[in-house]
C-alpha cells in the first residue's frame, strides 16, 4: 500500500509543479511521476541542510516540500537543455 500512495504523492507532486512552472503540456503522467518523486528527495534533501524537517507523510507540509523540490528539478532541466 505504501508503493501505491508513493506512486500517488509523486504524480500529484508532479503535476502541481509542471503546471507552476509552465510545462504540463511536454510532459505526461509518466513524467509527472518521476519528477514528483525525484522533487520530493530534492525538496526534503534541501530543507533538511537548512535545519527543516523534510518529508513528513502524506500531507500539506511534504507536498509543499515536494513541489519546491520538483520545481528546482524542472528548473535544472530548463537550464540544461539551452
Amino acid at each position: 500500500m505504501n508503493f501505491l500512495v508513493f506512486i500517488i504523492f509523486g504524480a500529484l507532486t508532479g503535476w502541481i509543479a509542471s503546471v507552476v512552472m509552465k510545462t504540463n503540456s511536454q510532459q505526461g503522467a509518466m513524467m509527472n511521476v518521476i519528477i514528483g518523486i525525484v522533487g520530493a528527495v530534492v525538496g526534503g534533501w534541501i530543507l533538511n541542510s537548512f535545519g527543516q524537517p523534510g518529508l513528513t507523510g502524506f500531507n500539506l507540509y511534504s507536498i509543499i516540500v515536494a513541489v519546491i523540490g520538483a520545481c528546482v528539478v524542472i528548473w535544472l532541466a530548463k537550464a540544461l537543455r539551452r
